[in-house]
């Protein structure tokens, strides 16, 4: 008898673990069905996310209802003395949420916090050389993505990222596209795909491009991803993601296979935004 109870608590604690998402989605939909943004919040992602005004109005009420889960599920947390106000949050989470615009919640399930520095902040870091000693040495930043669960920003680079929406650079995109990323368990330009995109496909398609890339810097030829994006597999894709929201024509022209399994993975197209 006590084997049967067993039995049934480990079936029950199974189920529950792999419908988990669906019980926390019931959850969420009572708790935020009656918040909503407020004409002041409207307001501001107008004035400071250009993006914003090219939406579609079901698309802005869908990324409405997002920035309200994410407000409410991930705190931002001032560094070196900055006051984070509702401003900053509404911005940081308006960008993030672009990204899963057409995704189920949770959005970013192991993102907690958001730590805010006012400008590029100092990493001190460590590396080992080729005799084993030890070499230690500061860098300049401005934001990371850590596989935990933590991003940090620069304020300043954030409102940067905005201000120039067709620039290709968007700070907050660019880190959590490296979270979407590190969702699969490693940091490699391969995220957790759905079913209808092959890892076969995504690897094949990806390092085509990513090839091409390095061959257009190696030859001085003119390039429509940023050059950091040579760095790795990973750097490509975060920066791949921010040119495909800022940059859809460009992308398009000069990578449209892998522009076409953006928007699969994305399940949104950019280009219509800025017909």
């Amino acid at each position: 008898m006590i084997n049967f109870f067993l039995l049934f608590a480990l079936i029950l604690f199974v189920v529950g673990y792999w419908r988990l998402d669906d019980f926390r989605r019931v959850y969420w939909s009572k708790k935020y069905r009656d918040s909503a943004l407020s004409d002041n919040d409207i307001a501001i992602l107008y004035r400071y996310m250009p993006i914003y005004r090219s939406l579609s109005a079901e698309q802005r009420v869908r990324l409405n209802h997002h920035i309200v889960w994410f407000l409410g599920e991930k705190r931002v947390l001032g560094r070196n003395g900055l006051d984070v106000n509702r401003a900053m949050r509404l911005i940081i989470a308006a960008d993030a949420c672009l990204l899963g615009l057409n995704q189920d919640w949770p959005l970013y399930p192991n993102v907690s916090e958001i730590l805010l520095y006012p400008s590029q902040y100092y990493v001190s870091e460590s590396a080992r050389d080729g005799a084993g000693l030890i070499n230690y040495h500061t860098r300049i930043r401005q934001g990371e993505s850590w596989p935990g669960g933590t991003l940090v920003l620069s304020w300043q680079d954030v409102l940067e990222g905005n201000r120039l929406p067709n620039d290709g650079h968007n700070l907050v995109i660019h880190e959590f596209a490296h979270q979407l990323d590190q969702q699969s368990g490693q940091t490699n330009g391969t995220p957790a795909l759905p079913k209808r995109i092959t890892y076969g496909r995504w690897g094949e398609v990806l390092s085509r491009a990513f090839g091409r890339l390095k061959t257009q810097l190696a030859y001085q030829m003119p390039c429509t991803f940023d050059a950091y994006a040579a760095t790795n597999e990973a750097e490509f894709f975060a920066v791949a993601s921010e040119t495909f929201i800022e940059k859809p024509h460009q992308f398009y022209q000069s990578e449209p296979e892998l522009y076409h399994l953006f928007v699969e993975y994305y399940q949104f197209d950019p280009l219509l935004w800025y017909r």
